[in-house]
């Protein structure tokens, strides 16, 4: 099974950016590295106009878009549930580790975000079993968990890898 670590926080915490550093981190380690962006939002990939939404728009449930530099499916819900976080995992590629970012209720182990300039400050760890770690862009007091300065990249990923004993790859 791949080894899933994820990133949790408030609206303007940081996620994406840490997410971003530390899939760059990873890769410069020598792992393959995936990631699942959870959105609360309605949001296209896709722009009006071209041949794929076209597809799209007739009612095709899924459009490929296929070149020779990268391939996209795209997959249309039509009032079908949202998709479980283990059903969009199992269509991923082999990889050596797969970085969350949202899904705060479920059960992996997760980093939580905090910036003093997010939109809530209200802390989620207390109340989660499953985060292993906050990284804040403040000190954070008497802290049951580990606390990293969240432009600690290095120290925040050798977490990661620790936790999850990750090992470089010889890809």
């Amino acid at each position: 099974m791949t080894p899933v670590f994820g990133v949790t926080g408030w609206k303007n915490s940081g996620k994406t950016t840490l997410v971003e550093r530390l899939v760059s981190t990873f890769v410069g380690r020598g792992l393959r590295v995936s990631t699942v962006k959870h959105a609360h939002h309605e949001f296209d990939i896709d722009k009006q106009g071209t041949d794929s939404f076209r597809h799209r728009s007739a009612g095709a449930t899924e459009v490929a878009l296929v070149s020779g530099y990268r391939w996209a499916m795209m997959h249309e819900l039509r009032d079908a549930p949202e998709p479980q976080m283990e059903d969009i995992m199992a269509r991923l590629s082999p990889c050596d580790l797969v970085i969350i970012e949202g899904y705060k209720s479920q059960s992996h182990p997760k980093i939580e975000v905090r910036r003093e300039t997010a939109r809530k400050a209200e802390p989620l760890a207390p109340n989660d079993p499953n985060i292993v770690a906050i990284a804040a862009d403040h000190p954070i007091d008497d802290a049951p968990i580990p606390v990293f300065d969240l432009d600690d990249v290095t120290a925040i990923a050798d977490f990661i890898a620790g936790y999850l004993h990750l090992t470089a790859t010889d890809r």
